[in-house]
């Protein structure tokens, strides 16, 4: 297998051969050229990670082959080599963005040396600009330009370099196995797993044997030794989704995975241990759920190391518009524009089902809609006669509520607690300036935060 490629350009035969014979014989893919003219062409016509010159040639020189790496492929490390080297032609050749200089006669195990951390260097160079398109393509599935979405792209790379566990919470549609695949997009574990499994989708038996696999004749039907999902992510992520789903008895076995990375495959006598990160979500308070008995709190406490919290569409509407061009790019439909009126409906819509709803929404428009300006009339119905954007309508929602009787603390709680999310966003986070808007005091606003528990 090549470990790299190289292009020397050499007008002597006899030191052309040598060099090519040599790194040919420590893997490389070698090709050759007996000046700077015809080294100038073949490197238009090719990319390599090393090119090798020398520098004084009868056609063309070192120099001019080391400009045409630089305009042509900037990665490329290039070594310069001559026989009438001097300190003065050392230090040209460094500040024309030369690798290294090298004179003859050289040692051969000298250039071995040389074009190996030249080598490395070109391959680490490329794994970062990997890692930064990587990067740039994770941020893109994340649209938004709300504070919240802002602190938490400012975050995930840091949440990407740790190995503590996450736990994502947030109502359900709010794209938190997205945020989960960018955290192991973004970390060490990239080039291995990162297998979701939806805990409130199975039944309880098929749960426990889809993450941690049985063996032969463990039950009726394990024909065969199956494989868990905690092996298959060896080495990379599991998310767990609706973990708060999860049956008591799988949190216990699940508790002993976190605590020492190993478990036994249903029917197994033997442990097997894994490097697995675990992400979970759930659309549940754990905390809540942990106090009422129905969630292992040494559980909730090993999960909840790094707690990201997703907040629905309906307070962050300001992603709407963000959220629906990023929808129209990723499936090609740029040309389709939304009305200021239809526009104004699709923000005052509540969202209950969040960004899901939105793109199920959009796949509606471009299904049943061939026009390319998308009106208020065009927006469904169940959207746009919804009660928080028809006054009409929320009154009758609202006597038909009083028919059956409310609680009206309920309703004002929740309004309040609705515009001191409001006030906050607004003022950027700014408690002063929120308080300001919502005209009380410094005070009767942290007050109100901390009766809510809003952080």
């Amino acid at each position: 297998m090549n470990q790299g490629k190289i292009l020397v350009v050499e007008d002597e035969k006899s030191m052309n051969d040598i060099l090519k014979l040599l790194l040919e014989g420590e893997g490389y893919d070698v090709i050759s050229a007996y000046d700077g003219r015809e080294g100038l062409e073949i490197l238009k016509k090719d990319i390599f990670d090393i090119v090798i010159t020398d520098i004084k040639m009868p056609v063309g020189s070192g120099y001019e082959i080391l400009k045409g790496v630089k305009e042509l492929s900037p990665e490329t490390m290039v070594l310069m080599i001559t026989a009438f080297g001097t300190t003065e032609d050392a230090i040209e050749a460094m500040k024309s963005g030369a690798y290294d200089y090298i004179n003859k006669p050289f040692k051969i195990d000298e250039i071995r040396l040389i074009v190996k951390n030249a080598l490395e260097k070109r391959l680490l160079s490329r794994e970062v600009k990997n890692l930064r398109c990587q990067v740039v393509f994770t941020f893109q599935k994340i649209a938004g330009k709300s504070k919240a979405i802002r602190d938490l792209l400012l975050s995930l790379t840091k949440v990407a370099e740790s190995s503590a566990n996450v736990l994502i919470t947030g109502e359900s549609g709010c794209g938190k196995e997205l945020i989960a695949r960018a955290i192991h997009n973004l970390s060490k574990r990239t080039a291995k797993e990162f297998i979701p499994i939806n805990c409130a989708a199975l039944p309880e038996g098929l749960l426990e044997s889809e993450l941690f696999g049985y063996m032969r004749g463990s039950f009726t039907g394990a024909n065969s030794n199956k494989t868990g999902l905690f092996e298959a992510a060896d080495g990379g992520t599991i998310f767990l989704d609706e973990i708060g789903d999860m049956p008591q008895n799988l949190q216990a076995k699940l508790l002993r995975v976190l605590e020492d990375g190993s478990f036994r495959r249903i029917g197994g006598t033997k442990d097997i241990t894994v490097d697995v990160r675990i992400i979970s979500a759930t659309n549940k308070i754990l905390k809540d759920e942990a106090s009422a008995g129905r969630f292992r709190p040494d559980l909730f406490y090993r999960l909840n190391v790094i707690p990201i919290h997703l907040p629905p569409l309906r307070e962050r509407k300001e992603d709407i518009p963000v959220l629906i061009d990023n929808y129209l790019d990723k499936n090609n439909a740029t040309h389709v524009k939304f009305t200021r009126g239809a526009l104004d409906v699709l923000m005052k819509y509540p969202w209950p089902g969040n960004v899901r709803e939105l793109e199920n929404t959009l796949d509606r428009l471009l299904t049943f809609t061939d026009k390319s300006l998308i009106t208020e009339e065009e927006i469904p119905d169940d959207i746009r006669t919804t009660p928080s954007s028809n006054p009409s309508a929320a009154a009758e929602v609202c006597h038909e509520l009083l028919t059956d009787g409310v609680s009206l603390d309920d309703i004002l709680e929740e309004t309040e607690k609705k515009y001191l999310l409001m006030a906050l966003d607004k003022a950027g986070g700014s408690k002063t300036d929120a308080a300001r808007l919502l005209n009380i005091s410094f005070r009767q606003f942290r007050h109100r935060l901390k009766k809510y528990g809003i952080n």
